[in-house]
């Protein structure tokens, strides 16, 4: 086997990206490390002998392998391994899969493994991008059929002007997180996040990243010319066109009834079945001894219907307009919303939409309580977090729990990302986000349903979104040139058509963007036609929803904890922490309260109701209260000596009353007034340059002002340096040392 490794090198708006092949993973059918920068992908492409038996679907897996080594690090889990897949490894992966999917042949059944692992990661340039073209690329060199190649890029938006493949400090400043993937002649994918961006700039910028990518193309087409593999052939699964012909003429009675009703998701799946049933009874024999020897097996004639079936629901709406629940269509399904659902969860919001049902369930918490982000990408935490959950019931069916799929987790990261353009900052709201979308029926698009019932459920919070988010799904039915746009799809529309175009935005713009096909590419002149539609049911929705909360709240939810902040000195983190938190951990439990700490100084006070609050922050004030000049405190007499008493004004904050201070009476002994444990009000009248303190009871009897206090002090100070009493009753305050005596001063106490 000999080591020689191919390089292959495309420009990409002024950046390099490299291709290599050759050196790594000999027996796979193709592998690849892509590069840009530092950040370096390896993708591998394999497929599987035979088609496994029994099988009617294309069996594709597409991992990505997030490899904290990559970064310098070592996983932070308990095996200091990397474990289960974290969301952003998920969302990379499915973000692959999806341009690539559509090119593999209608017929293919054999296995096929795509792999992905992060070598490098520089902390400037993204890999999800990147990881579309490795895995393109390992694709087209390799012995697997596919229709490929596909290029991938990432657009960003910064002060009006596009940018190319932006680094991760780019898009921390642009309105814009648009990726494309698509081939030579069509956009494939397209997933995107804004900042209420107009419809017209994200068409300029899909035709923008359409032409950036084609470099991509011409490079791998070169990699398959000069190292590709032959490809391999492959049983195919074709449907048997004579039954097809068969079954159409025997069922057309049946299907033009069906058709001509408008039908429910269930009433629909039940006539379908029954149709299928007939025809499986017609042209089965019972005692056919082997499939296909005799006649067509079971099998072969449900997938022979299922594919007369598709043509004729798409023929229906492409020459007659009419939808298979008799909608128009750009019509939206019957809409009804509601908040307040449950009275004890921070918020909620249920939307319905058909057969459609989403309740979102928001709960708020501290800044802690944010998540803590242990990944490759240069988020350290998420303070907005959006969870979607998919329960079997939803469609009618029974299945195990088996832990969120990767389907659910990237349709909640597509909420979240529809709704983030507009929740407010930390510095305007002060709480960590979580919202749970709870699917409860399902008939097309509980994605943009989830986007619609969050929405309601924050308002119902009181969180002070910066605008109400709507989101709609959007489909395609295309044949040649002839083709139909429909709005608010729903499941047999999505099955059985060419597109899933979803899109959330707010009345300004959009603010997310997801597309996928099932064809080789749609236009962009088909985008934007699409996008003039969606916009027009967008805003439908919208009013739907407002005419049930127009606006957030005024206030939060009883429930909710009221979250109000102080800022204490940097230095002082310390002292309102204590000793292995004991502190922070006595002023929660003694005043019901949540504390959390910045790095900056700014303590969070979380309560439910304001004495707690109140009496949280004045003990923090108390504990990080700095000792003043003219200030009245009363405090604990906490030491005794022959010149004077020690008193603990403030937490762990000492000053000496000189014996001269103690009365307005000259004064023998110091326990003549005032004995261990006892509390005095005192003055301060003088700190000096170690901070420790002087304090004078005198001043408080004789209602002294600072001004009087301060002079009254130097004056004593200077009579007693005359007089020679620089030992004991002439040094002013202390602190105390380890062995429990004070080296002079009145210093804060550690």
């Amino acid at each position: 086997m000999t080591n020689e490794a191919k390089l292959f090198k495309a420009n990409v708006a002024n950046k390099e990206i490299t291709f290599e092949t050759g050196r790594l993973a000999f027996q796979a059918g193709g592998s690849v490390t892509a590069r840009i920068g530092d950040t370096m992908v390896f993708a591998v492409a394999t497929m599987g002998p035979e088609p496994r038996e029994g099988i009617d679907f294309f069996p594709l897996t597409v991992d990505y392998e997030e490899r904290m080594y990559a970064g310098g690090r070592i996983p932070g889990s308990f095996f200091r391994r990397e474990g289960r897949p974290t969301e952003e490894a998920i969302l990379t992966a499915r973000l692959t899969d999806r341009p690539l999917r559509p090119l593999f042949p209608k017929d293919f059944r054999n296995d096929v493994q795509i792999l992905m692992y992060s070598f490098s990661v520089d902390e400037l340039n993204p890999l999800d991008v990147l990881a579309i073209n490795a895995a393109s690329a390992a694709l087209i060199i390799s012995d697997i059929p596919w229709r490929g190649p596909v290029g991938a890029v990432r657009v960003g938006l910064i002060d009006g002007k596009f940018i190319i493949n932006p680094n991760f400090e780019e898009m921390k400043i642009s309105e814009l997180d648009l990726r494309v993937a698509g081939t030579r002649d069509a956009i494939l994918m397209i997933e995107c996040g804004a900042e209420q961006v107009a419809e017209d700039t994200i068409i300029t910028a899909l035709d923008l990243a359409h032409e950036a990518l084609r470099p991509l193309i011409d490079v791998q087409e070169k990699m398959a010319v000069e190292v590709g593999k032959p490809k391999r052939t492959y049983p195919s699964f074709v449907v048997n066109e004579q039954l097809k012909a068969e079954i159409e003429k025997l069922a057309s009675t049946s299907l033009n009834d069906l058709l001509a009703q408008p039908l429910g998701k269930h009433e629909a799946d039940d006539a379908v079945k029954v149709i299928q049933e007939q025809l499986v009874q017609k042209l089965v024999k019972p005692d056919q001894p082997v499939e296909g020897e005799a006649g067509p097996g079971k099998q072969e004639v449900i997938e022979a219907f299922s594919e007369v079936y598709k043509g004729a629901v798409r023929r229906c709406i492409l020459d007659e307009g009419a939808r298979l629940d008799g909608r128009r269509k750009d019509e939206i399904r019957p809409i009804w919303c509601d908040v307040n659902y449950s009275p004890r969860a921070h918020g909620s919001g249920l939307f319905v939409r058909g057969e459609t049902q989403v309740l979102t369930l928001a709960t708020l918490g501290m800044p802690r309580e944010a998540q803590e982000m242990d990944n490759l990408t240069s988020q350290e935490n998420k303070r907005y977090i959006h969870h979607y959950n998919f329960p079997p019931f939803s469609t009618g069916e029974v299945s195990p729990l088996r832990g969120t799929s990767r389907r659910s987790i990237g349709h909640g990261a597509l909420a979240e990302r529809a709704l983030l353009p507009v929740i407010p900052s930390e510095l305007e709201f002060p709480y960590t986000m979580r919202l749970v979308s709870e699917v409860l029926s399902s008939n097309g698009s509980t994605s943009m349903a989830s986007v619609c019932a969050s929405t309601l459920a924050l308002m119902d919070t009181g969180v002070p979104i910066k605008a109400p988010v709507a989101g709609i799904a959007m489909g395609l039915i295309k044949e040649g040139d002839k083709y139909a746009i429909l709005t608010d799809i729903q499941g047999i529309e999505d099955h059985l058509g060419d597109m899933d175009f979803k899109v959330a935005g707010t009345e300004k713009g959009i603010t997310a963007l997801q597309m996928d096909i099932k064809i080789k590419g749609i236009s962009t002149a088909i985008m934007s036609e699409a996008m003039v539609q969606a916009r027009k049911a967008r805003l439908a929705v919208l009013d739907k929803m407002m005419t049930v909360i127009p606006v957030p709240r005024p206030e939060l939810k009883p429930f909710v904890p009221r979250i109000s902040t102080i800022t204490i000195p940097v230095d002082k983190i310390g002292t309102l922490i204590g000793p292995g938190g004991k502190m922070i951990r006595t002023i929660q439990e003694e005043t019901h309260t949540t504390l959390d700490v910045g790095e900056d100084g700014t303590v969070f006070i979380a309560a439910v109701d304001g004495e707690g609050e109140r009496l949280a922050r004045e003990r923090v004030l108390a504990l990080v209260e700095t000792a003043k000049i003219g200030q009245i405190y009363t405090g604990k007499v906490v030491r005794i000596t022959p010149f004077g008493a020690f008193v603990e004004i403030l937490p762990k904050q000492d000053g000496l009353v000189h014996i001269s201070q103690l009365d307005s009476e000259r004064v023998r002994t110091v326990e003549d007034v005032v004995r261990l444990g006892d509390e005095i009000t005192v003055m301060v009248t003088g700190i000096d340059q170690e901070g420790k303190i002087r304090l004078s009871r005198q001043a408080v009897l004789e209602g002294w002002t600072a001004e009087e206090a301060a002079e009254h002090d130097r004056a004593g100070r200077q009579n007693r340096n005359s007089s020679g009493d620089r030992g004991g009753r002439g040094r002013g305050g202390g602190q105390r040392s380890g062995g429990g005596h004070y080296s002079g001063g009145g210093r804060p106490r550690s």
